[in-house]
């Protein structure tokens, strides 16, 4: 048995090649295909468009596929949520659509936008966020560009962002979040109901959620003598509990235990005053809770 799984081709696809990495999974893709090998003989991997892979899921042409929350309720897909992934093109966080116009705009809400026009690609769900604060405005679907049509083809947008730096880039403010989206691992309801993918299903998110757990964070190791023991376990943060296990000779000690990437360089020097030694600092594919 195979398990069909829809790879998001476009603006997710090497953040999620590179999950599958971590998570212990190698997919190798080629410009010339939409059909990339996986070190996995049980899975089929098919790239798809993000804004079109619930639809695909939802019809059975996949078993699976990762795609954005977004893309799952502008479709109104009828899928299985497997799994809810924090990652993004740029970041490890979730991204938001935004009600954005130009500065110079009058448009201080979503009410100041009655009968006017606005351009973006999540026509749907944009239209019931209008709906929902009793706005009618003409929502216009846009190929692309978005943030340059404001004023003179559009007077908002509603456009996904990270870290807002491309609408600032492009003179325009955020009027009002209209939704805060992730990466979601989705499953087709035929599918998740067989035990076999279920399974299967199961076992990827496992592994995949075990790699988002590792990121920014590394693994340290040390070696302290008994005296310096309550030293050392002062300098790690907060709320860690670290592995400690005797060493062959009974007065040292090994203390294992992993941190926040970005804290390490000022811990490493204050372990090394408290009497630390053999500090070894290195990088983690998974961990699973």
């Amino acid at each position: 048995m195979k398990l069909k799984l829809g790879i998001p081709k476009g603006s997710l696809e090497n953040a999620t090649i590179d999950l599958f990495r971590r998570a212990g999974f190698q997919i190798t893709a080629s410009s010339r295909s939409y059909f990339p090998s996986i070190d996995d003989p049980e899975i089929e991997c098919m790239m798809i468009r993000a804004q079109e892979m619930a639809r695909y899921v939802e019809d059975g042409f996949l078993d699976a596929g990762l795609t954005g929350r977004d893309w799952v309720l502008e479709n109104e897909a009828d899928v299985v949520t497997v799994a809810d992934l924090i990652y993004a093109r740029q970041s490890f966080g979730k991204v938001r659509w935004v009600l954005a116009v130009p500065e110079s705009s009058p448009v201080q809400s979503v009410k100041d936008l009655e009968g006017r026009i606005i351009a973006t690609e999540l026509v749907g769900a944009t239209r019931r966020y209008l709906a929902q604060h009793g706005v009618t405005a003409k929502v216009e679907f846009s190929w692309g560009a978005t943030e340059v049509k404001p004023p003179h083809l559009a007077d908002a947008i509603v456009e996904v962002t990270e870290t807002g730096s491309s609408l600032r880039a492009n003179k325009l403010r955020i009027v009002d979040v209209v939704m805060e989206s992730n990466t979601q691992l989705i499953a087709n309801r035929q599918a998740w109901a067989d035990p076999w993918k279920r399974r299967k299903l199961e076992d990827i998110r496992l592994l995949l959620e075990g790699a988002i757990n590792a990121l920014g964070k590394v693994g340290l190791m040390l070696n302290v003598h008994r005296d310096n023991l309550p030293a050392v376990l002062a300098v790690l943060p907060a709320l860690k509990n670290p592995t400690v296990s005797p060493l062959s000779d009974g007065e040292w000690l090994a203390v294992n235990t992993i941190l926040d990437e970005s804290t390490v360089r000022q811990i490493i020097p204050r372990l090394k005053e408290a009497g630390a030694q053999g500090i070894v600092e290195y990088p983690l594919n998974k961990i699973v809770m």
